[in-house]
């Protein structure tokens, strides 16, 4: 992969012959996106779509190798705020020229085909080296810039006998890319290469309000529309249920910052049982662009739009700004999905539901009107029974699947179709015990999606003429059962156990004595003798430990400082990095600190009264909730505010008072991967998540640490690719294509990030 810049002669990319690391994903900007974001008002330039003015690095745009604007916000229903750079070369009214296409290819032709060369190669090395092992060869075309650039590679490296190009449609796809598809299917046909369109046996208007719209974290999507249909289209086509082949693929490290998690080859990583081939995984898009304008290959006409990226109308993965080029593009196809989100969800604010992306938030069936309803468990005395009314599908058939089963259990079937089993309570946290309960997953949700029937090697479940398990084609591999909750649907719709009912906690945790600065100074000056040896008052040193057991810098049973405490002395107690740990801390175990982070809105002044009758307005006394109000005044005036920034008031009278959250300082970005893991951590272990989820208002047991800290989404990105980079053991951010993915790696604890520190 070389490193590129921009090249003022031709307006265009240059390959330096110097390999690059890190690629900024440069693309090429077309006039129709540029008049939908404005430019023809700043500028003239011929408003045609066959070749690019400029080029774009995430949402910075570059003129022959200046920067003339940044591109920010969006949504799916706001547009993207423009900001133009003033001071360039670049005056207002001038004509833009288009990229000299035949100049920029004519400079990078020698390391093109050296690039080209190796590429092809390595893909026909790979062929050569598992031709007779394997069953088949098929490149998985998606209408992309990627498997455009992949087929043509494949085409000259390999027979066109050798491999077959398979199409995975989601029906889902951009309009464009429909019309990339039928362009590439009908040069394959004159090549008398074999071209194959699989699709789910469900159209996306079942599956979506089957499931419930897939999010971030439930992804049901990609399994039902994308990989079950193509390996099922392969297994028809080879007429071979176990078949055993290779896909080469147009996957990219540089979408990506771990690119250690990448390798050419793999087995069973896409495909359970199967290889990849990743022919272009050290590629960066201005290498993808190069060739594709080097060697005339069709683009997506998406790409001309604004979007960074083919794929799905509406999918979880995308950045506001990417929903609104979107919906801009394609309003109708979008609208489609909106309406089904809108079909299936119970949410009384729909719109800001839809639009601040509360649906790709969802972990459950919590937000939908139908959830699954029809299983649940319940432990008397020494038995647990499983329940199952109005089953989808028969129980006795999956648990075929099982082979023999490790323990006892019986099960009943009344008269209107409710099935029961029982089994002793003492099996229920046996490994053995997770398949049989999978069993009645499926009984209870199975809408034969066709991903169990992908999973099986064997051919042994149908779905021809009725739902049927063939015992003797089954070896009980369990592979059926290697999917979340054992059944998407299930997984997709389940409710939360406990239903959130946790009895509110009293918010009024300091009762006028919030702590003071001399009490914290005598408290870090010598932790042992404060606890034990105060002279504070009664109710002082109370709601003081309160504060400290809180703050997790003394425990509450043994009522002696922590190792948390070490850590802020030497840390500096008194500086904002350490603050920013309290804080976290106080947020997640003390109501009143979580009162005002999740209540108070950042950088706005708001009266002491107004404050006074919110608190009122949930059922706080007005005794408690002038006492509650008069804490933050105190709080502000340790660190807590003066050093960390956490709040202001003013006093101007009893009427004229205000309280004020302020944006807080943040020194050390280890203070931030500490808030994610804490938020991972309340969440139930929710380690893979967006920015658009820490940005957003939804309601969850983590508080995100831009909430917390008052942080703005541009600010946190670059945090967040900076802890990247420093902690790549502890988190990885991609922010790429308008995708944006965030990983905490789920061995790693809050706690080992303090031991960073």
């Amino acid at each position: 992969m070389y490193k590129y810049e921009f090249d003022c002669e031709t307006g265009g990319l240059l390959l330096t012959d110097t390999e690059e690391r890190m690629s900024k994903e440069p693309r090429p900007i077309y006039a129709e996106e540029m008049n939908i974001l404005g430019f023809d008002s700043r500028w003239h330039y011929e408003n045609q779509n066959e070749v690019p003015y400029l080029w774009a690095e995430a949402g910075n745009y570059f003129y022959r190798g200046q920067k003339i604007a940044v591109v920010k916000g969006g949504s799916l229903y706001e547009k993207p705020t423009v900001e133009f750079v003033e001071e360039n070369f670049l005056p207002e009214n001038e004509t833009l020229l288009p990229v000299d296409l035949k100049a920029m290819s004519a400079k990078n032709f020698d390391l093109m085909e050296n690039l080209r060369q190796a590429t092809v190669k390595r893909i026909y090395n790979y062929w050569r080296r598992y031709q007779k092992q394997l069953d088949c060869f098929h490149v998985a075309f998606s209408g992309g810039k990627d498997s455009v650039v992949l087929l043509d590679l494949v085409k000259h490296a390999l027979p066109k006998s050798s491999f077959i190009v398979v199409f995975g449609d989601t029906r889902m796809e951009f309009p464009d890319t429909y019309k990339i598809v039928d362009e590439v299917e009908k040069r394959c046909a004159a090549e008398d290469i074999d071209f194959y369109r699989a699709a789910s046996k469900m159209l996306p208007e079942e599956s979506w309000k089957l499931f419930g719209a897939p999010s971030t974290v439930l992804r049901w999507c990609c399994s039902v529309h994308k990989a079950a249909p193509q390996t099922l289209k392969i297994r028809e086509i080879l007429g071979k249920p176990d078949f055993v082949g290779a896909d080469f693929v147009g996957v990219r490290a540089q979408e990506s910052v771990r690119r250690s998690e990448y390798e050419v080859e793999n087995f069973g990583v896409k495909q359970r049982g199967q290889h990849s081939h990743n022919s272009i995984l050290e590629w960066n898009s201005a290498e993808i662009w190069l060739y594709i304008f080097m060697h005339d290959l069709p683009i997506n006409a998406c790409y001309k739009k604004g979007n960074s990226r083919a794929g799905c109308l509406l999918c979880p993965m995308t950045s506001g700004r990417a929903n609104f080029f979107r919906n801009n593009a394609y309003p109708n196809a979008i609208g489609k999905f909106v309406d089904y989100i809108a079909e299936t969800v119970n949410d009384e604010n729909l719109d800001s539901y839809i639009s601040n992306g509360g649906w790709l938030n969802r972990r459950n069936g919590r937000d939908l009107k139908n959830p699954v309803t029809t299983y649940s468990e319940k432990i008397i005395g020494e038995n647990l029974y499983i329940t199952v009314t109005k089953p989808a599908t028969d129980w006795r058939e999956w648990i075929k699947t099982l082979g023999e089963v490790a323990f006892p259990y019986e099960v009943d079937v009344s008269e209107d179709g409710t099935v029961t089993a029982k089994v002793r309570a003492a099996y229920d946290k046996t490994p053995a015990m997770k398949n049989f309960k999978s069993v009645f997953h499926k009984a209870a949700t199975c809408v034969n999606c066709g991903v169990c029937e992908s999973n099986c090697r064997h051919g042994a479940i149908s779905f021809n003429d009725g739902f049927h398990i063939d015992e003797k084609k089954c070896v009980h591999c369990l592979q059926c059962h290697a999917i979340e909750a054992a059944c998407l649907v299930f997984d997709s719709g389940k409710l939360p156990v406990g239903g959130g009912t946790d009895k509110m906690q009293s918010l009024n945790t300091f009762s006028d004595h919030a702590p003071k600065l001399e009490w914290l100074k005598n408290f870090f000056d010598n932790p042992k003798s404060f606890l034990e040896d105060n002279l504070l008052g009664v109710m002082q040193i109370t709601r003081f430990r309160r504060f400290l057991y809180d703050a997790e810098l003394a425990d509450r049973k043994t009522k002696i400082a922590t190792e948390f405490t070490e850590l802020v002395k030497k840390i500096g107690w008194d500086t904002a990095t350490a603050w920013g740990l309290i804080l976290v801390n106080l947020v997640y175990n003390n109501p009143q600190i979580r009162w005002y982070v999740e209540t108070l809105p950042v950088s706005k002044e708001i009266a002491r009264a107004v404050v006074e009758e919110k608190l009122q307005a949930i059922g706080i006394s007005p005794k408690d909730s002038k006492s509650i109000v008069k804490a933050f005044k105190r709080l502000c005036e340790i660190p807590l505010g003066t050093t960390l920034k956490f709040g202001t008031t003013t006093s101007a009278g009893k009427n004229l008072a205000t309280l004020t959250r302020t944006k807080a300082k943040i020194d050390d970005g280890r203070v931030i991967l500490y808030a994610l893991y804490k938020f991972a951590e309340a969440t139930d272990g929710w380690y893979q998540f967006n920015l658009t989820r820490l940005m957003s208002e939804t309601d969850s047991a983590g508080i995100s640490p831009t909430k917390i800290f008052g942080i703005e989404r541009e600010e946190m990105e670059q945090m967040l690719n900076g802890l990247s980079t420093n902690y790549p053991e502890f988190i990885n951010a991609t922010f790429t294509h308008d995708l944006e993915k965030i990983s905490l790696v789920a061995e790693k604890t809050s706690r080992d990030v303090l031991n960073l520190f």
